[in-house]
């Protein structure tokens, strides 16, 4: 038995020495921030979404008769085909609650205080059943069109400073309610994930004069091994540096700081890549859940974000973070970004097939 375990613990040993040869460091041009790149660790994971995901009751669904739960008023309204197609409305239990107040920066000890300003909306589709990959791409535009319209009058607001807008689909990435909805969050701080983006996305620029992720999708474009679909405008592509398995990023070709300055056609075009890209994700994992959110430049001081580009990032929930990512900051990526683009394409080629 001695034996036997001292062969089992060699064995054990020179796969794990065989499986570090094929890992990598790799660090974000935009960040700075490390990755590791570990492609034989997802041995151990499973890609499939094994909880079925199960819908709730219409009869109880408070988005099924708007004003939502119990809200005072409808934020936004936009109607297709004679019935609503998306409504915004606020979120009745806010992350942020909206006063009309001057405020400044208060401390408590060591610590910077601001009060919890801002706004917290809900955006719902009418569909209990369809989430947005399977919205009629007209209702899907209108989704888009919804957030750029609301993001617009939020801007107006003076205290806000950042208009984060995000959709969570499914319980393991934070949806308490199955009906298919996103949400938007004005806040009066710009958050730190932005602003790590923005400060690497300023000191590329001030090193090499031009965009850092204009220089990205160019690299994506030459290579082409991680790219997942084109149109006329926007481009979809696992990124070189994904922070999780199956990451994938949605970028205007044209260098776009603002969200807010798209025009109808470059909508259409994010839309339209978005939908066959969570389809795509949907088929290559057996529908797991995801988040999909835009990061974008600050309302305030336009001049200063001429550097920046806009973008969505689609983060399928399918690992957990343990003491290495939390202890380190360092996230571990088990599916190379190329090994996650043919998976994903052989999909989006059977979409189009």
């Amino acid at each position: 038995m001695h034996h036997l375990n001292s062969l089992l613990c060699l064995i054990l040993n020179s796969l794990f020495l065989l499986l570090a040869m094929y890992s990598e460091l790799r660090q974000d041009l935009v960040t700075g921030d490390w990755i590791v790149v570990v492609p034989g660790r997802a041995k151990g994971h499973v890609f499939v979404n094994n909880e079925e995901r199960v819908p709730s009751p219409i009869e109880s669904c408070p988005f099924e008769t708007l004003p939502a739960q119990g809200a005072d008023k409808t934020v936004l309204d936009i109607k297709n085909g004679g019935d609503w197609s998306v409504q915004i409305v606020p979120n009745i239990y806010p992350a942020v609650r909206r006063e009309e107040l001057q405020f400044s920066l208060a401390n408590h000890g060591p610590y910077a205080v601001l009060p919890g300003v801002g706004q917290h909306d809900i955006l719902v589709t009418r569909d209990h059943n369809k989430n947005f990959p399977d919205l009629p791409p007209e209702h899907a535009f209108d989704v888009f069109a919804a957030f750029k319209e609301r993001y617009l009058m939020l801007a107006k607001e003076k205290h806000l400073a950042y208009v984060a807008i995000f959709n969570n689909w499914g319980p393991k990435a934070g949806a308490t309610l199955y009906h298919p909805h996103s949400q938007i969050i004005a806040l009066p701080i710009v958050p730190p994930d932005v602003g790590h983006s923005l400060r690497g996305s300023q000191n590329y620029f001030d090193r090499n004069n031009t965009c850092v992720h204009c220089v990205m999708i160019e690299f994506e474009i030459k290579e082409k091994a991680r790219v997942l679909y084109e149109n006329d405008c926007v481009i979809a592509f696992t990124p070189y540096i994904s922070r999780s398995p199956f990451e994938m990023r949605i970028f205007p070709k044209a260098h776009l700081p603002y969200f807010e300055d798209s025009d109808e056609r470059v909508l259409k075009c994010v839309v339209d890549a978005l939908q066959i890209s969570l389809r795509a994700l949907r088929s290559t994992l057996n529908d797991p859940d995801y988040n999909f959110f835009i990061h974008t430049s600050p309302i305030k001081d336009r001049s200063s974000y001429g550097h920046y580009h806009w973008h969505l990032e689609i983060i399928p929930r399918v690992k957990i973070n343990a003491g290495f990512e939390y202890g380190t900051g360092i996230d571990v990526n088990f599916v190379d970004p190329d090994e996650a683009a043919k998976l994903l394409y052989a999909n989006f080629v059977a979409l189009f097939s």
